[in-house]
Order: C-alpha cells, then structure tokens, then sequence
C-alpha cells in the first residue's frame, strides 16, 4: 500500500502521526531526530514507518522523494491492516 509522508528531520524524539494537509493530499506526519544528510533522515524514517505499522523494515521501501521533506513509501502487508493503522495514526 502506497503512504504519503510529511518528513521533519532534526526533531527532538522519533514520532509517527499526525496529519498533514498538503498539495498530493493527506500525508502521514514522521519526525526523526537524524538530520537531512547523506540520506541519514530517509533511513530512520524508513525505521521508524516499519515499527509504527508493525512491518519489518524490509516491507517499507521508497518509491519517491529521497531528498524532499514530501515521501512516497510502499509498505507491503495485508491492506485491510495497513490502512486500519494508518487511519489511527493519522488521527
């Protein structure tokens, strides 16, 4: 299942919710305390997307947005789940 994901790198904690009202539409909220270097902010996103939906983090890759603040991420497990969990965690 295709996520939307609104990156805030350099945050005080790793946290997963939230929403975020921008252009492509409703995106999942993600901040990580690494920062936005040598792809540091992706990798703990990617983390930090697996454990919030319960997945291993070889289930969570990046589809687009390696560089942007705005993430495009496939998380594969059953659809029904995935997107119980999002709408959780969207609020």
């Amino acid at each position: 299942m295709r996520v939307l994901l609104r990156v805030k790198p350099g945050a005080s904690r790793t946290a997963v919710g939230g929403r975020y009202e921008g252009v492509g539409g409703v995106a999942l909220v993600v901040a990580v305390g690494a920062r936005a270097i040598e792809g540091r902010a992706t990798k703990a996103v990617l983390v930090a997307v697996a454990e919030a939906f319960g997945v291993r983090r070889s289930a969570v890759s990046l589809v687009s947005g390696a560089t942007s603040r705005d993430k495009v991420v496939d998380v594969e497990g059953e659809d029904r789940e995935i997107r119980e969990r999002l709408e959780r965690l969207l609020g």
